[in-house]
């Protein structure tokens, strides 16, 4: 059926909503989801060319391992999810239990069966007119029917691709002051082959699973078809009664009119299923049709239901569920993977963080541009994370859910440092901390002539470098390593102690020759790396290291963004990147890498001195005394960050200043602390610049002084001739005393005497 929303192409799928708008079908029209109230409609089977658009039934290949991860508390500890209650069970079954016409086909030859003509509604029950195969779409069971002599049915949920689904109160556990329900899922005909093998596969599996975010199996159990007398097996589950987040997202499109849920929470939510996914990987499980009409929001918890499309990995023979517009397009063609699984999880989060019209069309193998998706233009890392979970090459996703999910929740710290500017700093598994920080000079007092251009060598010497793998076989020998000379390092790590076969030894030595300055030989080093894994994100690392190192900004630039897209949540690869990008010119853009960066861990000190050195540099000196000021002081960069704001006021800064600006810089000084020595150099080169400013035929307050001296040419001559005498005395050597003298004796104001 076309859809009836005003200005929209599409038409709504075997689950009720539209391919292209994403808005739920009306009441009563075909294709209209059978189930009402918080259960989603579950998955469903079809073959590769079925003509209603279904999913792909396919023999499968193995995946790749994975490790799981674990996260405490729903919102991973860094924001409150909405409580979503728990539904009434008496009000979650269906009053009138239907499937609509748009979902009847024959579980044999898979032609639509039972529809309407002349105006006339469809049978639910009857032969299929194409093969003669008798189907029925009526409940097999009834309010008050007892299963098993324990489960006693309150009605139909709803309606999926393995049959009816029913809530049932559980009368061995149940009394008088609470009762225990349950969900009992069946199958579509018991003739069906494929749905018996789904059923028993689904039995075998998930009985043994048992995951705080997996809804849990309690049993299963065979109850006589009330009209042919064949035992038909049921799942006994648990019932989870909160909302989908596909309802919820349905929820809040027509409460609200907002169609998209917020960014944080739809990342907290992937943050939080990815372990569960995980738990399923490393036993060998692939969940195979997750979307959000499978994850339930119950108060404090979410919860994977509808487990009927879990397999092996390894299983090459059953049918294999998913959903268009969710199921990896590599599905049809190799099977299942961890990837693809990934690639669901991916899509699911993009389907609720926006406007994502024609999913399951249009855009049914790939993203929208980022251009068409104003989202994406603000979150930069959370396209790169759903670029990665969705792209073509199931090889170039992330590897595991602990991956994702461990990206995922650097993303989402940063997305929620953007919007609040509270800092959520976190020890990275991927990268050690700053090594030195970098584009500091206008906060060392020695130096004079501070520099605006930031140095691409000084750069690569400072930046993090990435961790060790302690699984890697020569990760004990590179801790057995104590020399810090490049040349000896090289020896070393080429010696037959040396694991041959190591990655983390083979790049050790990478980092050895460019630190040596042999960068040929470290590129030579890291081809061959590459050639022998392709998709290790830190090759591309250490070639913008190198690139750096060699002075090619532009070369290090491409090299940076290629790790950005392997680990968008990691901070040190967003500042890479920035620095990278400033040494080519773009301070725009650079500034607002620096900005993320410094917004949500206030650890990496460059992004400070990089946003208040671009900040400068295009006169916005408020937005460069912030960013300065932000430097905390346990930080032993703090004093450094002062002096810097110390010089950012002055107007030898090229910024327009005035009194304000001078004024501010002398009760900053002042308050600073620091040895006579410093104390007496930045006294110089703040009365050397007050001096010029005031020459230049501006002036000062006649009340306000300057370091305790009046604001008049005098005044400052006076003043610069006792810091410059002061630095005499300090001075080390004969000479360097003589050249301060003459110097005082030389800006001393002209008198009688």
């Amino acid at each position: 059926m076309k859809c009836v929303n005003p200005g929209c192409g599409g038409s709504y799928g075997a689950e009720g909503y539209c391919d292209e708008c994403g808005r739920k079908a009306p009441a009563g029209a075909a294709g209209a989801p059978s189930a009402v109230g918080g259960q989603p409609t579950p998955s469903y089977a079809s073959t590769p060319t079925t003509a209603r658009g279904g999913s792909v039934r396919t023999a499968s290949r193995g995946s790749r391992s994975s490790r799981s991860a674990t996260r405490g508390g729903l919102g991973a500890g860094l924001i409150d999810l909405p409580r979503v209650p728990l539904r009434d069970p008496n009000t979650a079954v269906m009053a009138d239990p239907k499937v609509s016409e748009s979902r009847r086909f024959c579980v044999k030859c898979d032609k639509p069966v039972g529809r309407g003509r002349d105006g006339k509604p469809g049978r639910p029950e009857g032969f299929c007119p194409n093969c003669g195969t008798p189907f029925s779409f009526l409940p097999r069971l009834g309010r008050g029917d007892v299963i098993n002599d324990r489960y006693e049915l309150l009605g139909a949920l709803a309606y999926g691709g393995l049959g009816w689904i029913y809530l049932a109160r559980d009368r061995n556990v149940s009394d008088t002051v609470s009762d225990r329900w349950v969900v009992l899922k069946g199958l579509i005909n018991t003739s069906d082959a494929d749905a018996m093998a789904a059923a028993v596969t689904e039995r075998r599996y998930l009985v043994e699973i048992d995951h705080p975010s997996i809804v849990k199996i309690h049993d299963f159990v065979q109850h006589p078809d009330p009209k042919t007398g064949v035992p038909v097996g049921y799942i006994v589950m648990e019932y989870v009664g909160g909302q989908s987040l596909r309802d919820m997202l349905v929820s809040r499109r027509e409460t609200s009119g907002e169609r998209a849920l917020p960014l944080p929470e739809v990342i907290a939510y992937g943050v939080e299923i990815l372990p569960a996914l995980g738990y399923l990987h490393d036993r060998g499980l692939l969940f195979c049709d997750f979307k959000p009409d499978n994850v339930i929001h119950a108060e404090e918890q979410l919860k994977l239901i509808d487990l009927g499309a879990v397999r092996r990995a390894d299983d090459e023979v059953s049918a294999v569920y998913g959903t268009p517009g969710y199921q990896a397009p590599e599905v049809a063609e190799v099977g299942p993977s961890v990837a693809g699984d990934i690639y669901t999880v991916g899509r699911s989060l993009a389907v609720l963080s926006f406007d994502f019209r024609g999913f399951a069309s249009t855009y049914a193998d790939r993203l929208p541009e980022r251009s068409e998706v104003p989202l994406f233009g603000r979150e930069e890392s959370y396209y790169r994370l759903l670029r990665r979970a969705t792209h073509i090459d199931p090889d170039r996703r992330f590897g595991s859910a602990a991956e994702m999910g461990e990206q995922s929740l650097g993303v989402l710290r940063e997305v929620l440092c953007a919007a609040d500017g509270v800092p959520r700093p976190a020890v990275s598994r991927q990268f050690t901390p700053e090594r030195r920080a970098f584009g500091t000079e206008a906060g060392e007092v020695g130096l004079r002539a501070v520099a605006r251009d930031l140095d691409p060598r000084a750069v690569a010497w400072a930046l993090p470098l990435p961790q060790v793998d302690p699984l890697d076989p020569g990760a004990a020998f590179l801790a057995t390593l104590t020399a810090t000379d490049p040349a000896e390092l090289i020896r070393q790590l080429g010696s037959p102690a040396a694991p041959a076969r190591s990655a983390e030894v083979a790049l050790r030595l990478v980092r050895s020759r460019i630190e040596a300055g042999d960068l040929a030989g470290a590129i030579t080093d890291l081809d061959a790396r590459a050639t022998a894994d392709p998709f290790d994100w830190r090759v591309d690392w250490y070639r913008g290291v190198a690139a750096l190192a060699a002075g090619q900004a532009g070369d290090a630039r491409v090299a940076f963004d290629a790790v950005y897209d392997q680990v968008p949540g990691e901070p040190a690869a967003r500042l890479a990147l920035a620095a990278a990008i400033e040494c080519t010119g773009d301070r725009d853009l650079a500034a607002r890498l620096y900005e993320r960066v410094w917004r949500t861990d206030r650890g990496f000190i460059s992004a400070a001195f990089g946003l208040a050195r671009i900040s400068l540099g295009r006169g916005d000196r408020a937005g460069a005394l912030a960013a300065l000021d932000q430097v905390p002081d346990s930080s032993s960069h703090h004093m450094a960050a002062q002096v810097a704001a110390v010089r950012a006021n002055l107007p030898a800064q090229g910024v327009p200043g005035g009194a304000n600006e001078l004024l501010a810089a002398s009760g900053r000084l002042a308050r600073l602390g620091l040895d006579v020595d410093r104390q007496a150099r930045l006294t110089v080169e703040m009365l050397e610049a007050a001096l010029a400013w005031v020459a230049a035929g501006n002036a000062l307050p006649p009340n306000a002084r300057l370091l305790g001296h009046p604001p008049t040419e005098r005044g400052l001559r006076l003043g610069l001739e006792r810091a410059y005498r002061t630095l005499a005395q300090l001075a080390a050597d004969p000479p360097t005393r003589i050249q301060l003298v003459d110097r005082a004796n030389a800006v001393r104001p002209r008198t009688l005497m």
